[in-house]
């Protein structure tokens, strides 16, 4: 039986993903800026970790 909730590809392999485990938050974006989902710090492009409190994707 479907459900009437649709999903992307993308939300079903995060779910796929998360439901064994794995963490799949990513940067959020602030206009041309990454953010730190954690903290809301604000970054370059270019950031690989958040200079405010450590997160990393």
């Amino acid at each position: 039986m479907a459900t009437s909730e649709q999903h992307s590809a993308d939300e079903l392999f995060d779910e796929f993903l998360e439901d064994r485990g794995h963490d799949t938050q990513g940067w959020e974006e602030s206009y041309n800026k990454k953010q730190c989902p954690d903290c809301g710090g604000l970054h370059e492009a270019t950031a690989v970790e958040c200079s405010v409190c450590g997160w990393r994707p």
